[in-house]
Order: C-alpha cells, then structure tokens, then sequence
C-alpha cells in the first residue's frame, strides 16, 4: 500500500468543493467511505460506528444516484425535504447527513487524541472523543452500548502498526484532521440554519 491508510481520504478532501466553494454530494460521501478501511481496524469496538456509518452513507448515495444532477449539491436533499416538512424523518436524507457528519467528529476527536496522546490507551481515547462529541445525542441504550463496545478497543501500538502502511502515519492523521474538520464544520452550520442540527437519538 502507497503510503497510509489515510492518503485516499486526504486526496478525496481537496475534491469535496466545487470551485464556487459548493459541498458536492459524491465527493463528500467518498471521502467518508475511504474512513470505512480504518474503522475496521478497530474491529469489534467500532462495529457499531462502522455500520451506521454505512448505512448512512448508501441512504443519502441512493438519494443521490436517484437523480445526480439534481442532487450534485449536497445540501440540496436536505433543502428539500425541509421544504417537504419530512427532514426530521428519521430515515430522511438530512437525518443520514447529520449522524454521519456527528460520526465523522467522532473520528476526527478520536485520531486527534491518538496524536496528542501518545501515552493513552486506545479505550480512553476512545472515550474521550466520545463523550466531546456523540454522547450528548445518544439516547441511554445508545450510550450504553458504545460504552460497552469501547472496552473492546484494539491495542494501540498494534493499531498504529496496522494503519501506519509505508507513509507517516502521524504527518497524515494530522493532515486529515485539519483540512476535514472545517467541512464537517460547515455542514453543521448548514443543518443549524435550518433547524437540524439539534436532533437527538430516540
């Protein structure tokens, strides 16, 4: 493998705006499927993570592939079922785009911690990012079940070996947290002006 695990996601980023400064639908949800090789790496302890993700991923892609010229734009979906009144469904487009963004925090947190940190555990980095960004949402059943899930994080040095592959794996964490942080940033603000950005698990 050509450098690390997280030289496709980098690529990817540079391509997720149109020169307008426009979010586009399948740039974006490319970047977030390139993630989906690096969660698997933690095995069971992300499990959870993984398919929510995946299944948040093919929801808003079939919206997508049902019409790609008009939904080119990312946040066009969610215009739309807000002017349908059905966004807060929750299996609407905007509910798929708000989760994956909050999972994609999640991710950033946790490789944030594990460069910061190089003395915690993996579970406690895992913890940590949790609790600063998706623990608020999440229901107690929800809650519970990533707690339990986190106790079954691999160990940390073998992780990084494993995702380390031929690059430098710390220049690239830092690298795809910088430049994927600010989009995730932006479809915040977006899903707040409209009124979305707030939802909580059931």
């Amino acid at each position: 493998m050509e450098g690390t695990v997280f030289a496709p996601a980098i690529e990817g980023i540079k391509h997720v705006k149109s020169e307008e400064g426009v979010m586009l639908t399948r740039p974006f949800l490319d970047v977030c499927k390139h993630i989906l090789p690096i969660i698997e790496k933690f095995g069971a302890a992300m499990a959870l993570v993984k398919s929510d993700i995946g299944g948040n991923i093919t929801r808003l892609e079939n919206k997508y592939l049902s019409n790609p010229t008009k939904y080119t734009n990312l946040y066009s979906m969610v215009q739309e079922e807000v002017e349908a009144k059905t966004a807060k469904g929750s299996s609407s487009c905007t509910n798929g785009l708000l989760w994956l963004t909050r999972a994609m925090d999640f991710l950033v947190a946790l490789f944030r911690n594990l460069l910061e940190h190089q003395d915690w555990a993996m579970s406690q980095a895992c913890s940590d990012s949790y609790s600063k960004t998706l623990k608020k949402w999440h229901g107690w059943i929800a809650s519970s079940s990533f707690t339990v899930a986190m106790k079954l994080s691999p160990d940390r040095k073998k992780f990084m070996d494993v995702i380390c592959g031929t690059g430098d794996i710390n220049s690239d964490i830092e690298k795809f947290c910088t430049t994927f942080s600010p989009l995730l940033e932006e479809n915040h603000k977006f899903l707040a002006s409209v009124g979305m950005d707030e939802l909580k698990a059931s």
